[in-house]
């Protein structure tokens, strides 16, 4: 199928078609366990959450929605960034609970923004100053959110948003600048 029947089968879902849904599932899913897989490459060894367990708990959070408008297939993945940055912070909150062991190792976001650990309290400040951000300017956040979220090249970035990559290049280093300053700001 194409893409165009993906927005299609988007859209009948979106009008309440749960079968478009079952038809669905099976054409976004190899992509979303792919984009999920590299959220979760970034995270330390023995991590509990797993790459079909973050799609897993995307289509809940899918399904629990009373509605599932999207405008395009940009929009899904989009959203769908969203939903995975919001299990990796809920994950945090949790690991923030239970007792930090001093040998816990730190890791990188991504390569690009080392400064945000993973694993820690850093993606609870991440997920507040990527909502400020958005308030500002929603096309950045998404931005930052296929790429060092869900790990998008550029080119896939540039694609899934309609825009070139000399604007998504341009817009990042803003926007990653922008992130520096506010979570540097509240240490």
């Amino acid at each position: 199928m194409s893409d165009s029947d993906i927005t299609l089968l988007l859209d009948q879902w979106g009008c309440g078609d749960r079968s478009a849904l079952d038809k669905l599932a099976p054409l976004v899913y190899p992509q979303l366990r792919s984009i999920a897989a590299s959220c979760l490459r970034r995270e330390h060894k023995g991590h509990t959450l797993q790459a079909t367990g973050l799609v897993n708990e995307l289509f809940l959070k899918y399904l629990a929605r009373r509605e599932a408008r999207f405008e395009s297939r940009s929009h899904f993945y989009a959203l769908s960034a969203k939903l995975m940055r919001l299990a990796l912070i809920d994950h945090a909150r949790a690991a923030a609970v239970v007792k930090r062991g001093g040998d816990a190792a730190r890791v990188p976001l991504h390569e690009e923004m080392p400064w945000v650990d993973a694993a820690g309290p850093g993606m609870l400040d991440l997920d507040r100053a990527l909502s400020e951000l958005e308030a500002l300017d929603p096309e950045q956040a998404r931005m930052v959110e296929l790429r060092f979220i869900l790990g998008c090249s550029v080119e896939e970035t540039a694609e899934l948003l309609g825009v070139s990559k000399s604007s998504v290049d341009r817009k990042v280093r803003l926007a990653r600048a922008w992130l520096y300053s506010r979570l540097e700001q509240a240490k």
